[in-house]
């Protein structure tokens, strides 16, 4: 059973409607600290829009001008990308959908192969190490620091994203190694928001949404449940907002194809 951790009084943003929001390049979220009649006095996060929007309809023409000219397994990698980007767009109330297909736009985007799950852990990082170094307007940076360092302070003091919690509890352990792991990790993390070190924030980031994606696909979470509502809205509005930001950078990073995929068309 998956958990719930309220955000409590003083913190607790109303996101956009993600489905119905288009992303600017690069994608900017204000946080509203002043009460609006639109809001019933509630602070809102607001977009802040600056240049073209940027959802997967214009990624696609987008890509249409560069295509030709990618290695194949980039190509194909955007192009699935965003299938799935535009999938997940059209998730109007459904954060759990909007979720996985999100998750499986970014998936689309850093897979080369399949195998155990730290294999798959080091592929993000690797991959976000990529990212970051193609990432000079510092956009995945803005996101983190600037848009959600509020969700992301809540997702990583929830110990139901946090694996070796649960691996505790299949294995019946009771010497509080989870803890002591967990307390780490939330140091590591803030300390990271702290120093506005973004691949040691992203990666644990990615590592809590990763365990939320498990809970999701394997059925491991009820549809619509509100034991994990908090974390899978946050979750939804997060990769909302960095997904667009990916796959552009990834159509920006000129030889980079970001090694083979792990299904080609054949």
């Amino acid at each position: 059973m998956t958990g719930h951790v309220s955000l409590g009084k003083k913190f607790r943003p109303k996101l956009p409607n993600p489905s119905a929001t288009t992303y600017p390049s690069p994608c900017r979220l204000r946080y509203d600290e002043t009460a609006s009649a639109a809001t019933h006095g509630n602070p809102a996060w607001q977009i802040e829009a600056q240049g073209k929007s940027m959802d997967a309809r214009t990624l696609k023409e987008q890509h249409r001008q560069v295509r030709d000219g990618q290695p194949e397994a980039l190509r194909m990698r955007i192009h699935r990308a965003i299938s799935w980007l535009a999938r997940a767009e059209q998730e109007k109330e459904d954060q759990d959908a909007r979720y996985i297909f999100l998750w499986i736009a970014f998936n689309a985007a850093y897979a080369s192969e399949f195998g155990f799950e730290q294999k798959e852990r080091d592929q993000v990082r690797q991959f976000i190490d990529r990212l970051l170094r193609l990432d000079g307007e510092q956009r995945l940076h803005d996101a983190l620091f600037h848009q959600f360092s509020g969700p992301i302070r809540t997702l990583i003091d929830n110990r139901f994203v946090f694996e070796p919690f649960w691996r505790a509890m299949r294995n019946h352990e009771s010497d509080g190694a989870w803890e002591t792991s967990f307390a780490a990790s939330r140091k590591l993390a803030l300390r990271a928001l702290m120093e506005k070190d973004t691949a040691t924030l992203l990666s644990i980031l990615l590592d809590r949404l990763y365990v939320l994606r498990n809970q999701l696909i394997h059925g491991s979470a009820t549809w619509g449940g509100t034991t994990n509502r908090a974390q899978v809205k946050e979750g939804a509005a997060i990769l909302g907002v960095l997904l667009p930001n990916v796959i552009d950078l990834m159509m920006r990073g000129g030889e980079d194809d970001f090694g083979y995929i792990a299904y080609p068309v054949v």
